[in-house]
């Protein structure tokens, strides 16, 4: 397998403030590599969880072993299941002990209906991603990854965050980011 290293980010990339690294993530590409074959989509909606304060964050209710991963190194994947039936994929970022993440929320893929993977978890049932990939570091280009994009991305919409009504004030943020001609649910 040959892989262009300088197009993977880099842990320097994720560790920095999270609003920052989600609005850089849209219009990345997030590389799936299943049986030898890449899978690449482009990242258009993205939402920031931000701290134990935030209370839509996993992390609001403190350390936990799910939440652990949460609290550790910029870089790495935190798979999780909701609802019973679908998993989320979200990158840590910031410091370690300070648990803050990206949930990458739709891609599009050539040759794929955008309504297939325009919410997370049909993006994750999409590219085959489930809690085996919980943990693992995605700046060392094995099984999944994000590559610098090259497409100019344009404009970015910021939004209130999607289903979290339980966050009391911390719902109305406007830290879900897409780009504006992939504009998804209102």
């Amino acid at each position: 397998m040959i892989l262009d290293s300088k197009m993977i980010l880099k842990k320097s990339f994720y560790a920095r403030p999270t609003l920052e690294v989600a609005k850089e993530l849209l219009g990345c590409i997030l590389v799936r590599e299943i049986d030898g074959k890449k899978l690449r989509a482009v990242i258009t909606e993205v939402e920031a969880y931000i701290g134990e304060d935030d209370l839509a964050s996993h992390a609001s209710k403190g350390r936990t072993p799910r939440t652990e991963l949460m609290f550790g190194q910029a870089g790495h994947a935190y798979v999780y299941m909701i609802y019973g039936m679908y998993y989320c994929l979200n990158i840590i970022t910031e410091k370690k002990n300070f648990p803050a993440a990206v949930l990458i929320r739709a891609v599009t893929i050539e040759d794929i209906e955008y309504k297939k993977t325009n919410g997370p978890g049909k993006l994750c049932r999409e590219l085959r991603i489930s809690r085996n990939l919980n943990g693992i570091d995605m700046t060392l280009g094995r099984d999944i990854w994000i590559e610098k994009g090259l497409i100019e991305i344009g404009e970015i919409v910021a939004n209130e965050r999607i289903g979290i009504d339980y966050a009391k004030h911390c719902k109305e943020y406007p830290w879900r980011f897409t780009l504006k001609d992939f504009v998804g649910k209102k």
